[in-house]
């Protein structure tokens, strides 16, 4: 039996609300099925499982708002359905015949034999006010009334009316975002390191890539900049991973947080998978459907809690440089500012050529400015070889 716990969807979530559940008692789940939705300050996030088995039990009703850590229902890994209640058995033909010869007997008061319930389901029947006789038939071993049972049976007594998807609450996503980013200032000591790009053969590349590709097809620079900060990560990996509990907890896989502005005002920095992977149209493709969905609040919990470093690009109407603020657990984030044409040396004469500043802000706990030197140099190594991204 394994629990499956409200998860915490970022350093700065403390409770949720439970939405809606998409599954009931009895269903079969496996890892990565959605199996409910949840409503954070930064919207509706689907909620994966990631064990398989069984759901035996759903512990909180919909529209309850509970902690981080409270088990929100109980999964048998088993998936081993309840026995059923065996048959009574049959007298057979002459005792039949003897018990009607019989003489009738004294009428006795029938014994009215108590009902099984598990403490769980007492307790809830309790709170709900809830008579236990309402509920006609238990699915538990030998007809045991579960605290599934319970809560069906309070919903068929008293309906409660469908919980609507809130979606992004931007007032609650600043506090939150406030909230992280001051528990970050406070408890990470941060360095930070700058670095100029020339970014000529980068953009000469991309635009004969994408000059016989459909508008869908082509790719933007911010997709050549979260490759390279992926890639640069293998040589560098102490960049990459988790502080917690004094020890740093390297990634095994490189899942960049893409920071995403969202309209209003907020940022969200979900997760692409395996970035240093993918081939580039792929990246493009997760990162246009990972902004469609953060802008309408339909994300998932493991795009939330899988970060290992985030990236954050202000694109052509932001600054010249961004330095960003680490996001805990992390242990680094990586920032490019808007391409800026400048003069620039290049083998001893001055030429106009498109510059990017590229930043890295980085935890002091882990590693220190000559490891993130390297890694910022490794970038701008790997934006100088498009063709190898």
């Amino acid at each position: 039996m394994s629990d499956f716990k409200m998860p915490a969807l970022g350093a700065d979530m403390e409770a949720g609300t439970l939405v809606e559940w998409l599954v009931k008692p009895g269903d079969r789940v496996k890892s990565g099925d959605v199996i409910a939705v949840v409503e954070t300050q930064k919207g509706a996030i689907e909620v994966e499982v990631f064990a398989e088995g069984v759901v035996s039990d759903i512990l909180i009703p919909v529209g309850e708002r509970v902690p981080v850590g409270t088990v929100l229902a109980q999964i048998d890994g088993a998936g081993v359905a309840p026995p059923p209640v065996e048959p009574a058995i049959v007298a057979p033909k002459p005792a039949l015949q003897a018990l009607a010869e019989a003489p009738p007997r004294p009428t006795v008061a029938p014994q009215v034999s108590r009902r099984k319930i598990t403490p769980a389901a007492r307790r809830r029947a309790a709170a709900l006010n809830l008579d236990l006789e309402t509920i006609l038939k238990g699915t538990g071993v030998e007809g045991s009334i579960r605290l599934a049972d319970v809560e069906a049976g309070a919903s068929v007594a008293r309906p409660a009316p469908p919980l609507t998807r809130r979606g992004l609450d931007l007032s609650q996503m600043r506090q939150a975002i406030a909230a992280a980013m001051s528990r970050s200032k406070r408890e990470i000591p941060h360095y930070y390191l700058a670095e100029t790009v020339d970014l000529h053969l980068s953009l000469t590349w991309l635009e004969a890539f994408n000059a016989d590709r459909p508008p869908i097809e082509r790719i933007l620079p911010a997709v050549l900049f979260l490759k390279a900060a992926a890639l640069a990560l293998r040589e560098q990996s102490k960049l990459n991973g988790a502080y917690e509990n004094g020890v740093f907890l390297p990634a095994a896989g490189i899942h960049v947080g893409w920071a995403i502005a969202l309209r209003g005002g907020g940022l969200i920095a979900p997760a692409i998978r395996d970035t240093d992977k993918k081939t580039l149209a792929e990246l493009m493709a997760a990162m246009r459907d990972l902004v469609e969905r953060a802008r309408r609040g339909n994300l998932r919990s493991s795009e939330l809690t899988s970060p290992t470093i985030t990236v954050t690009s202000v694109g052509d109407r932001g600054a010249e440089s961004v330095t960003g603020v680490i996001y805990p657990p992390q242990v680094a984030i990586v920032g490019f500012g808007r391409v800026a044409t400048r003069p620039w040396a290049v083998k001893g004469r001055v030429e106009s050529r498109p510059l990017v500043t590229v930043t890295l802000a980085a935890d002091h706990r882990v590693t220190d400015g000559h490891l993130g030197g390297l890694y910022l140099a490794a970038v701008a190594r790997l934006l100088q070889e498009p063709e190898k991204l």
